[in-house]
């Protein structure tokens, strides 16, 4: 049993990969699909960004789903969605068929994502042997995330752009082979559904994302702007208002009052607007001002996801001996100090001494937030609501991820002057920087509270659920 619980993880590991590699590999190949598909007038942003919409739009419906209607359920028709979906964004015959299959595509990783994290968090007991599973899944996170910019240029150049999304039907069936075997059933005790809280997160979290993914085409003053996020201020009012007094709320709101939650999910956002916007950043500088090719771009940068893995890693054994605060602390450290490298590159500027020292302390402290920002906004989840943690925790990082690339974009927009764009790509890099601080502040506060894990199994502090985030929904029900 022991082996087959770390096969499944495995299997939901790579499922994770593609879900996150997803969200970005297609930057690279962004021209071909202009090119090929006719976009104009900058429309090719639209093949990222509907995927953005579909998936951040939806992750906490998708993860109260999971629990509700089961978590292997969930996951397994959100992998066949995604399978029928990448084949038609490969198959594509228009810009307006590919932007379309994108959002299904979104959807289905918005049934997937959470989903996956919440069998882990449902399979492993609070304590060490979760934060080892955690580990292993933000290393998985923290490396997809970033191998979009290894993988994504060559695959293009050799293969052509349908070939980024063909590559996902062979992992889509394995996952529906194994899925099966390997994972087991559970669900959360309630049956009871809520109808106008899904409606209403829905639209507060689609417009904010429609918003933000907006900012580079329209700018933060624009008034298709300032109404996206009008809708969501609204909505999100009307979902407070409506879970305050609902019998069977689809979102809790003393989830909410968990300091270690809410601060493990600050620690994620910040750390994905960080390094989302520094890719970001560093994608354009390497290309348009160093003129690397995309296969040199890709070698370049393969130290970043190398390196989270290895924070991934040191988070968890340093999870071991201190509370999770110092780790997450740290890890945003390291970000920021990698970021502030990079912001001192010039046009000028070689690989060795200019992008390398960056993207070794980027990486690290991105692998080290991962596992620290999950364990923090997971160690309490209880049975019932391990696929709403989940999404919570998921929609951190992808709202962070669409946020930091928003506002680095504006940066070399703003910054950029007549003698050459790296002054705008160092602004980028620096305000990166910045709120990965922040991110350490916030995080300083919240996670102030003790964190050990125990050793033992969920009967301890950590195991009895955070303060107020259980749903009182019942316990999980595993079953084969």
């Amino acid at each position: 049993m022991g082996v087959r619980r770390w096969q499944g993880l495995a299997l939901l590991c790579a499922a994770n990969f593609m879900v996150i590699l997803d969200s970005q590999i297609v930057l690279l190949a962004l021209p071909s699909v202009e090119r090929d598909l006719g976009f104009a007038g900058g429309g090719a942003q639209w093949v990222l960004s509907a995927y953005l919409l579909g998936f951040g739009g939806l992750l906490l419906l998708g993860g109260r789903v999971a629990d509700l209607a089961g978590r292997r359920r969930t996951f397994l028709a959100g992998t066949v969605l995604f399978l029928v979906s990448s084949l038609l964004c490969g198959l594509a015959w228009t810009g307006g068929a590919l932007i379309g299959a994108r959002v299904v595509q979104g959807v289905s990783a918005a049934l997937m994502a959470p989903s996956a994290l919440s069998i882990v968090t449902a399979t492993f007991a609070a304590g060490p042997e979760r934060n080892r599973a955690i580990a292993v899944w933000g290393s998985v996170g923290g490396f997809g995330a970033t191998a979009a910019l290894l993988v994504g240029g060559p695959l293009t150049d050799v293969l052509g752009w349908r070939a980024i999304f063909f590559l996902n039907v062979p992992v889509a069936v394995v996952l529906l082979v194994l899925g099966p075997v390997l994972l087991g059933e559970s669900r959360a005790g309630a049956r009871a559904y809520d109808p106008v809280g899904a409606l209403t997160v829905t639209l507060a979290v689609s417009a904010a994302v429609y918003g933000v993914v907006r900012v580079p085409e329209v700018g933060w003053a624009s008034a298709w702007t300032a109404a996206a996020f009008a809708v969501a201020v609204v909505a999100g009012v009307l979902f407070a208002w409506t879970e305050s007094r609902s019998a069977a709320p689809l979102v809790p709101l003393r989830t909410f009052r968990s300091r270690r939650l809410t601060g493990g999910n600050a620690v994620t956002l910040a750390a994905a607007m960080a390094v989302f916007g520094t890719s970001f950043g560093v994608t354009q500088y390497a290309q348009g001002v160093l003129e690397y090719s995309p296969l040199t771009f890709g070698f370049a940068t393969a130290v970043l996801p190398v390196m989270a893995v290895a924070g991934s890693y040191a988070a968890q054994a340093a999870l071991r001996r201190f509370a999770v605060r110092p780790v997450a602390v740290a890890g945003l450290a390291f970000m920021a100090a990698g970021c502030l490298a990079l912001g001192r590159l010039t046009a000028s500027g070689g690989y060795a001494t200019g992008l390398l020292p960056g993207l070794v302390l980027l990486g690290f402290g991105l692998g080290t937030c991962g596992v620290a920002g999950s364990v923090a906004a997971l160690a309490g989840a209880t049975g019932g609501d391990a696929g709403l943690a989940s999404g919570i925790n998921t929609a951190a990082f992808q709202l962070g991820g669409a946020f930091g690339v928003a506002v680095a974009s504006t940066a070399v927009l703003s910054w950029t002057d007549g003698t050459g764009p790296a002054a705008g790509f160092r602004a980028a890099f620096d305000a990166s920087a910045g709120i990965a601080f922040a991110g350490a502040l916030v995080a300083g506060v919240l996670l102030a509270e003790p964190a050990r894990f125990p050793e033992r199994s969920s009967s301890g502090p950590e195991g009895a659920g955070l303060a107020g985030f259980s749903g009182g929904s019942g316990g999980s029900s595993p079953r084969k």
